[in-house]
């Protein structure tokens, strides 16, 4: 036992993000550590169980592991955001299900699901008519238009690739990710949206950009930009987002 007096800092981290993922997740970690994490900005990150494939059913089946998963990100202290990273699951289930779930678990944090990021994401471009692309298969891309066209935007094209495994998305490559996104875009839109937080399509979303000419929207680029926004901080992307306000911070509230 050494004798000397100790000294403590008021907080390890200054800044503090949770993420909640699925189980069978590979992607969204290293893209928050890519371009949100650092000495400021901590990442604590909780796993939820999730059984392939990817169905509106088992989608559903999250649910009730939300508010537990939550409570296990720093129990009884502060964080300033907590990230749902899937996509599907948020439109299946709902933006405002999801957060009563994970502010049951830890009241009081703002929380960001990809779509609703999204939606900000798009606003923040001044996008109005879009195209989307999902990894899915077509029974569970069917919803995802209806879920924009709610917030107002026009849905030009919706294409999707077929694939039931979060796994398998993951191991899209670039190039495949950019012929698809180029496939997908119609030529009236004002933006692309790639879908799918198990794609690895934030770290190819401006070259994409500079390829089409139009601006990248992805999950993971958009709640990383969320979330980074939420604790003042810019994501460190090259893709044009990067530099863009949050319009409405209080849509995480």
């Amino acid at each position: 036992m050494l004798d000397l007096p100790l000294g403590f800092d008021a907080e390890p981290v200054e800044k503090r993000i949770g993420l909640v993922i699925l189980a069978t997740d590979h992607t969204t970690e290293p893209d928050f550590a890519r371009m949100v994490g650092g000495p400021d900005v901590g990442l604590y990150v909780a796993r939820i169980a999730y059984a392939n494939p990817t169905t509106p059913a088992n989608l559903r089946a999250m649910q009730p592991d939300l508010a537990r998963a939550a409570a296990l990100l720093l129990p009884d202290e502060r964080l300033d955001a907590i990230c749902y990273s899937c996509t599907s699951a948020s439109i299946v289930i709902g933006d405002e299900a999801i957060a009563a779930a994970i502010r049951e678990g830890k009241p009081g944090v703002p929380v960001v699901t990809p779509t609703r990021a999204a939606v900000e994401a798009l606003r923040a471009h001044g996008a109005r008519r879009i195209s989307i692309l999902t990894p899915y298969t077509q029974e569970t891309s069917a919803s995802v238009a209806p879920y924009f066209e709610a917030h107002g935007f026009t849905v030009e094209a919706l294409s999707c690739l077929g694939l039931d495994d979060d796994r398998r998305m993951a191991r899209l490559d670039a190039a495949t990710l950019r012929e698809a996104a180029a496939a997908a875009l119609a030529p009236g839109s004002d933006a692309l949206f790639v879908s799918c937080t198990a794609l690895r399509s934030a770290a190819v979303a401006d070259e994409i950009e500079r390829a089409l000419g139009r601006p990248v929207v992805t999950s993971n680029l958009a709640t990383a930009w969320a979330c980074a926004r939420l604790v003042g901080e810019r994501p460190r992307s090259e893709a044009r987002l990067a530099d863009l306000p949050l319009p409405d911070p209080a849509a995480f509230a």
